[in-house]
C-alpha cells in the first residue's frame, strides 16, 4: 500500500478509536450496579434496570474488543504489513479493509477460521 492510503486508513482507525473512547465515557452509567431498593424501585422497573445494565455492559465488551482490533491494526501500519493477511501473507482486498479497516485475514482465511474442518 503506498503511504497516502496508509495516512487515510491511519487517520480512519483514530477517528473511530476516538468516537468508541468518547461513547464509553457517556456509557459507563448505565452499566453500574443496580440496587436492591425495592421502596424506591418497582420490580418491574428494576428489571427493566438490570436487562438496560446487561447491554450496556454487552456494549462495552464489544467496545473493547473492537479498541483492541484498532490498536492491533494501527501497530501494523506502523510496522508496514497492514493489508496482509496475518495467516497466508496475501494482500487482503481493498473493499473488505473499506468495510472493516480492523480485518487482520483475507476472506478465505477468515471463512477457514470461522470453519474448521
Amino acid at each position: 500500500m503506498d503511504d497516502l492510503v496508509l495516512a487515510d486508513v491511519r487517520e480512519k482507525l483514530l477517528k473511530l478509536r476516538a468516537e468508541l473512547e468518547a461513547v464509553a465515557s457517556t456509557s459507563d452509567e448505565s452499566s453500574q450496579i443496580v440496587e436492591l431498593d425495592q421502596a424506591r424501585v418497582g420490580r418491574l422497573s428494576r428489571m427493566d434496570a438490570l436487562q438496560a445494565q446487561a447491554m450496556a455492559q454487552e456494549s462495552g465488551r464489544r467496545r473493547e474488543i473492537m479498541l483492541r482490533r484498532i490498536s492491533v491494526a494501527l501497530e501494523r501500519v506502523e510496522r508496514g504489513d497492514y493489508g496482509l493477511c496475518q495467516s497466508c501473507d496475501e494482500p487482503i482486498h481493498h473493499k473488505r479493509l473499506e468495510f472493516d479497516p480492523t480485518a487482520s485475514l483475507c476472506i478465505q482465511c477468515a471463512e477457514k477460521a470461522e470453519n474448521p474442518e
